[in-house]
C-alpha cells in the first residue's frame, strides 16, 4: 500500500495561535474547544478527500435509515385507520400493509448495516491516516523540538486526540440523520394534527430550559473529573517508574497514602460528574412520559369526540417516544464536537511543527567520504542567548582518534551532535569529509557516522535485528563477526535462542553491559567511516571494557573516531585529547604532551579522580584559575 500523502496546509490554513514557541508544543490540554472551529474543520476535511465518495454513500444510507424510521409510524397509522378501522374488513389492504411494513423493516436493517459499515471503515481509515501523518512528521522533527516536549503529551495526541477526531467523523455523519429525524418528526406531527402536535411539542421548551441550566455546571464537573484523572494517572506512572527507589527508601506506605488522597479526590470528582449525567436521564424520561400523557389524554378525548382518527393518535405515540432520542444524541454529539475541536488543534499543532534541520535543495549524497572532521569558529547553544560552545575550532584527520574531555556542561556531547547535524550551528561551519554538513543530506550523514551512546537503546526485536538495525541488508556472518569483535558473541550464544532471542522493552532482559555490547556491535555493522562513542564503555565491567578496547584497536584502523570520555583512564590511548571547559577549547594534544604541558588537564589528572564528572566544581575552578595564572 502506497503511503497516503499528508495534506499540506495552505496559507489560509495558517493560524497564529497554534504557532509552536521555542519548538515546544503547547502545554494546553483543554478537553473542550469551541463548538465549531472552521480552521480545524478545514484541516480535517483535507484528510477526508480520499474518502469523499464513501462518505457521500454513507450519508445516503443515513438518510435512508432515517426515512424508514419516519415511515414506520405512518404505516401503523395506515393499518389502523384503513385495514383495522371499525366496520372495515379489508384483508387485502392488511396484507399490503404487512408487506410494506416488512419491506420497510428490511430496508431499515440494510440501511443501518451499510451505514455503520461505511462510516465505521472510513473512520478507521481516517484514524490510520492521522496517526501515520503524525508519526511520519515526528520522525523528521528536529531534536530541538523533542528535547523540550514531553513524550507523554505526544503519545496522548497520537492516541486519544486522534480517536476524538475519528469519533467526530462518525458522530457528524450520524448527526445528519438525527437532525433529519428530529425535524421530520416535528413536520409529520404538525401535518397530521397541528393542535395535538403543538401541545405535544410544548414540553420541548422545558427540556431546552433544563439544558441551558445543566450544560455549564456539567461541563465544569466533567473538566474537574478529567483534571483529577490526569493527576491520578501521573502519580501512578511516576510511582510505577520509580518503584525501585520507592522500595530502596521504604516509601511504600507514604506513597500509598499520597496516592490514596489523589485517587479519593478522583473518585469524588467523577461522582460529582456522574450526578449531572444521571440527572438528565430521569428528566428526559419524565418529559417523554409527559408528552405521551398529553397525547393519550387530549388525543383520546379528541378520538372520543370523533375529532381525530385513532391511527393518528397511535402514530403520535410512536413519534413522541422517538422524539427525545435524537435530542439526547445531538447533545452527546455537541460534546464530542467540542472535544474534537480541542483535539484537532493539538493534532495539527504537532503536524505543523517546523523542521529546523532540513536538507538543502542541492545537498550532496556522497557514496564515500574520507572521514575528516573540521570545526571552524563554531558557536552553538540550545537556548537563544545561552551558548554552549564558543568559537570552537579544531580538525580531526582521517583515521585519527580524538578524545573530548571536560567537566559536565563543557560541551562534549554538543560537539558530537553537531557532527551528525542533529542541530545547526549558530555561527561557523562543521565539515565532514571536506563538506559543510548543511550541504550534505541527513541520510548520507547517517550512513557515514555511527554512534554508540552512554545509555544504550535497544528495540523490542531479536538480538539479530537490533544488531543489523542500521544496515538492514547485513548478512548473518557480518552480524556474528561484529558481535565477536566486541566480545558479545559468547553471552549471546549462551541465551536459549542465541541471536534469535527476543528482547523485552528497551532490552530489559539483558544486563546494562550486555545491552551496551549489542549497541556497539550495531555500530560496527553499520561500517561507517566515522565512529562517535559517548563513553561507550561506561556501563561494562573492567574485563569487558578491556575486550572492547582490544577490539577497538583493530576496528578503528582506517576510521575516524570522536570519543567522549568521562573516565580519564580510558583516553590515554587516543591520538589526541581535546580539553573543553565552559564551551571553549582550553588545550589539546596527546596524554603525554598534555601532562608535560602542565595545564588544566595535567592538574585535574593529578587530582586522582576517576572521572572529570567526579571533580567538584570549586576544584575545577581553582585549577582553571591556576592554569590561567600560569599562562599569564
Amino acid at each position: 500500500m502506497s503511503p497516503t500523502p499528508t495534506p499540506t496546509p495552505t496559507p489560509a490554513d495558517t493560524r497564529p495561535p497554534l504557532a509552536v514557541v521555542g519548538s515546544q508544543i503547547s502545554q494546553d490540554e483543554e478537553l473542550f474547544g469551541r463548538a465549531f472551529d472552521k480552521w480545524v474543520v478545514r484541516r480535517f476535511m483535507a484528510y477526508l478527500v480520499p474518502y469523499k465518495k464513501r462518505i457521500a454513500l454513507g450519508v445516503v444510507f443515513v438518510l435512508l435509515f432515517t426515512m424508514t424510521q419516519l415511515s414506520i409510524p405512518l404505516i401503523v397509522r395506515w393499518a389502523i385507520d384503513g385495514a383495522l378501522a371499525e366496520g372495515s374488513r379489508d384483508v387485502d389492504l392488511l396484507h399490503r400493509v404487512g408487506g410494506l411494513f416488512f419491506a420497510v423493516v428490511v430496508a431499515n436493517y440494510l440501511a443501518n448495516h451499510f451505514m455503520e459499515t461505511l462510516v465505521g471503515r472510513t473512520a478507521q481509515n481516517l484514524l490510520f491516516d492521522l496517526r501515520r501523518a503524525m508519526y511520519a512528521h515526528l520522525q523528521f522533527v528536529s531534536l530541538s523540538f523533542m528535547d523540550k516536549t514531553e513524550a507523554g503529551r505526544l503519545m496522548s495526541r497520537l492516541q486519544g486526540d486522534v480517536y476524538a477526531l475519528q469519533e467526530f467523523l462518525e458522530s457528524s455523519i450520524f448527526a445528519i440523520g438525527d437532525l433529519v429525524l428530529l425535524f421530520g418528526i416535528v413536520i409529520v406531527m404538525l401535518s397530521l394534527d397541528a393542535r395535538l402536535g403543538g401541545l405535544s411539542l410544548s414540553v420541548v421548551l422545558l427540556l431546552f430550559l433544563v439544558r441551558v441550566i445543566w450544560l455549564p455546571m456539567a461541563r465544569k464537573a466533567f473538566m474537574a473529573a478529567r483534571e483529577a484523572s490526569s493527576t491520578t494517572n501521573a502519580a501512578l506512572a511516576e510511582n510505577v517508574h520509580g518503584v525501585r527507589a520507592i522500595q530502596e527508601l521504604s516509601r511504600e506506605d507514604v506513597n500509598f497514602q499520597l496516592f490514596d488522597e489523589k485517587a479519593s479526590e478522583n473518585l469524588r470528582a467523577h461522582l460529582r460528574a456522574s450526578k449531572f449525567t444521571n440527572v438528565m436521564i430521569p428528566i428526559v424520561d419524565t418529559l417523554t412520559g409527559s408528552a405521551m400523557a398529553i397525547v393519550i389524554v387530549l388525543g383520546g378525548a379528541m378520538v372520543l369526540d370523533d375529532d381525530l382518527d385513532i391511527g393518528i393518535m397511535v402514530a403520535f405515540l410512536f413519534y413522541v417516544q422517538r422524539f427525545f432520542d435524537p435530542i439526547r444524541s445531538l447533545t452527546i454529539q455537541y460534546s464530542i464536537m467540542q472535544r474534537a475541536m480541542a483535539a484537532g488543534q493539538r493534532i495539527f499543532e504537532v503536524t505543523d511543527v517546523e523542521i529546523d534541520v532540513k536538507d538543502a535543495p542541492d545537498a550532496a549524497d556522497p557514496a564515500e567520504i574520507d572521514g575528516a572532521i573540521e570545526f571552524r569558529d563554531v558557536t552553538f547553544g540550545y537556548e537563544p542567548g545561552n551558548p554552549i560552545l564558543r568559537d570552537i575550532t579544531f580538525a580531526v584527520a582521517p583515521g585519527e582518534t580524538v578524545a573530548l574531555v571536560g567537566p559536565t556542561g563543557s560541551g562534549k556531547t554538543s560537539t558530537t551532535a553537531l557532527v551528525h547535524r542533529f542541530y545547526d550551528v549558530w555561527k561557523g561551519e562543521v565539515l565532514v569529509g571536506g563538506r559543510d554538513v548543511r550541504q550534505m543530506t541527513q541520510n548520507s550523514l547517517g550512513r557515514h557516522i555511527a554512534m554508540v551512546l552512554q545509555e544504550p537503546f535497544l528495540f523490542s526485536a531479536t538480538i539479530e535485528d537490533n544488531i543489523r538495525y542500521a544496515k538492514s541488508d547485513a548478512s548473518r556472518e557480518q552480524i556474528i563477526d561484529a558481535a565477536k569483535a566486541v566480545g558479545a558473541h559468547d553471552f549471546i550464544m549462551r541465551l536459549d535462542r542465541g541471536y534469535g532471542t527476543q528482547l523485552d522493552q528497551r532490552g530489559s532482559n539483558l544486563s546494562l553491559g550486555q545491552r551496551q555490547l549489542i549497541s556497539f556491535a550495531r555500530a560496527l555493522v553499520a561500517d561507517a567511516s566515522i565512529l562517535v562513542l559517548d563513553e561507550a564503555t561506561a556501563s561494562v565491567d573492567s574485563y569487558t571494557e578491556l575486550e572492547i578496547q582490544r577490539a577497538l584497536a583493530r576496528l578503528l584502523q582506517g576510521r575516524t573516531a570522536m570519543v567522549i570520555a568521562h573516565r580519564l583512564a580510558t583516553i590515554r590511548g587516543a591520538d589526541r585529547i581535546i580539553v573543553l571547559n565552559e564551551g571553549r577549547i582550553v588545550e589539546q594534544g596527546s596524554h603525554d604532551e598534555l601532562m608535560k604541558l602542565g595545564g588544566l588537564y595535567a592538574r585535574l589528572y593529578r587530582m586522582n579522580y576517576a572521572s572529570f564528572d567526579d571533580i567538584p566544581e570549586d576544584e575545577i575552578r581553582g585549577a582553571v584559575e591556576a592554569d590561567n595564572g600560569g599562562a599569564t
